[in-house]
């Protein structure tokens, strides 16, 4: 026999999580499937990977469950400051949490944290959570899906009016329905790590830009920084094989003196990068979100915060259905969740690509006038006031949560 939910959502990574929780008191029967068994990873290291959380993503988790977030900000470390420059040219533009009238521009948090407590709330939630349970096979018909998972205590059969793909990038329950994606490689790879500056970091995230592409600083507890530097691809085996002494060396000469040079690194990692996107958000019985609509490049951390608006604006469609006691899973409702997506998702992505593509271009008419639109960017505060408001996640229509607002 299935056990009968209203929305199954596979995959409790912070996106998934954060839409389970979204819905918790809306009056619908929640399931959430996850493949990965919880952390049990405890106390702090110095390689802890990091998320980027903008103010509006904070809003949205603060709204969703304020013990949530005040565990999460235990541990975070709050940007106050985005000092933006162009290597080897003058000019940088400079944005102030004083300016926006905000405590903290966004957050930088360890993922293992955030995993933490998100899967707290869920356990004192009313959602009901299969972790660890595989998926092994989904049916979609015109009235119901229905999951199947294999997990340590055997079978777990589900249906739901409504199934959620929160699954990652290589999404498996997107791939199951049809769904195809576009990707376009950017020839860049991130290398990720942990860095110690000579000096405080305190509260400033960096992110300078370079001919083979941008690279990002941001605070950390504890004196540290998450690096995203990135490279020109084939160039990474090369920064990974050095030591850790000529890698820092490398480092300082490549975002210069400000912090002082470089102290300590952790585990290097290297990832490539492209611009990867669904064909379409939803399909029967089905919306897609997070990575598995969409996975971006790094520069400017806009990738999660953009797929946590997507649970905040599904949460928000649906929370309408059941109070105008709507089927959660049909067409219309799927197709008002898509539209209002729409824009945000354009506006995003082409802030996030149009970075890339401008800042790692060495010709020297373009690089010439990239650093005259730092220096104006500088000093209009109506300009400083637009990229500040995209960076924070509120450069289009705020989804209720982000707004302080329940869905």
């Amino acid at each position: 026999m299935s056990e009968a939910f209203d929305i199954a959502i596979v995959g409790a990574g912070p996106v998934g999580a954060g839409l389970a929780l979204a819905l918790d008191g809306a009056g619908y029967r929640v399931a959430v499937i996850e493949a990965a068994p919880p952390s049990s990873e405890t106390g702090s290291t110095f390689d802890a990977r990091s998320l980027a959380l903008a103010w509006a993503s904070r809003q949205v988790l603060a709204t969703t469950d304020p013990a949530l977030w005040a565990e999460i900000e235990a541990g975070a470390a709050p940007i106050h400051r985005i000092h933006v420059s162009d290597r080897g040219r003058p000019g940088f533009a400079r944005l102030d949490r004083d300016d926006e009238q905000v405590p903290a521009l966004g957050y930088v948090v360890e993922n293992r944290l955030l995993g933490r407590a998100l899967h707290a709330a869920l356990d004192r939630s009313g959602v009901t959570l299969f972790c660890p349970a595989r998926v092994t096979a989904v049916d979609r018909s015109p009235r119901r899906a229905r999951v199947l998972a294999e997990g340590p205590e055997g079978r777990v059969d589900l249906t739901a009016s409504l199934l959620v793909a929160a699954d990652g990038g290589n999404s498996a329950v997107r791939e199951g329905a049809g769904i195809g994606t576009h990707r376009v490689e950017y020839g860049q790879t991130a290398i990720i790590a942990n860095v110690a500056p000579a000096l405080d970091p305190g509260t400033t995230a960096w992110e300078r830009f370079t001919e083979t592409g941008p690279l990002a600083l941001l605070p950390l507890t504890e004196g540290r920084c998450s690096l995203v530097w990135t490279c020109r691809q084939g160039e990474e085996e090369e920064l990974l094989g050095l030591d850790d002494a000529a890698f820092l060396q490398r480092l300082e000469t490549r975002f210069g003196g400000r912090l002082g040079g470089f102290t300590a690194v952790g585990e290097r990692h290297a990832y490539p990068l492209g611009l990867q996107y669904a064909e379409r958000f939803t399909a029967r019985r089905l919306a897609v979100i997070g990575n598995a609509a969409h996975v971006l490049h790094p520069v400017a951390g806009q990738g999660y915060n953009l797929g946590l608006r997507d649970a905040a604006v599904l949460a928000e469609v649906l929370a309408d259905a059941r109070r105008a006691g709507r089927d959660p899973g049909d067409e219309t409702l799927l197709t008002d969740y898509a539209r209002r997506r729409r824009a945000d998702y354009a506006r995003t992505t082409a802030f996030t690509d149009g970075l890339v593509r401008t800042f790692s271009n060495a010709v020297a008419p373009v690089a010439a006038l990239r650093a005259a639109g730092l220096v104006a960017l500088d000093r209009l505060p109506p300009a400083r006031h637009a990229l500040a408001r995209q960076a924070m996640g509120l450069g289009g229509p705020v989804p209720r949560l982000a707004r302080g607002l329940a869905p």
